[in-house]
């Protein structure tokens, strides 16, 4: 499928690096989706297990949700900045 999509965008003259940084940006917006929702998982069993270290466990997701939603960002504006160029 991705490959008949990509077949078109060629045909019609759509640049083959448009397609591609549209395709990275949708990817890196999935990947740092599926990666925060992995840590909220996580934290949410962790606090279950110990209600006790629920403060440094929210601390500890609320630091990695940041760091992931940063490199999601910046692979974002990349793949636009290729997009546009």
């Amino acid at each position: 499928m991705l490959l008949s999509v990509l077949l078109q965008a060629a045909a019609a003259g759509v640049g083959l690096t448009k397609m591609g940084a549209a395709i990275g940006a949708g990817l890196a917006a999935i990947g740092a989706g599926l990666g925060i929702g992995r840590i909220g998982g996580t934290a949410m069993e962790a606090i279950a297990r110990q209600p006790e270290a629920s403060g440094d466990i929210r601390n500890n997701m609320i630091i990695s949700a940041a760091l992931i939603e940063g490199v999601a960002l910046l692979a974002v504006v990349v793949c636009l900045l290729t997009f546009l160029m």
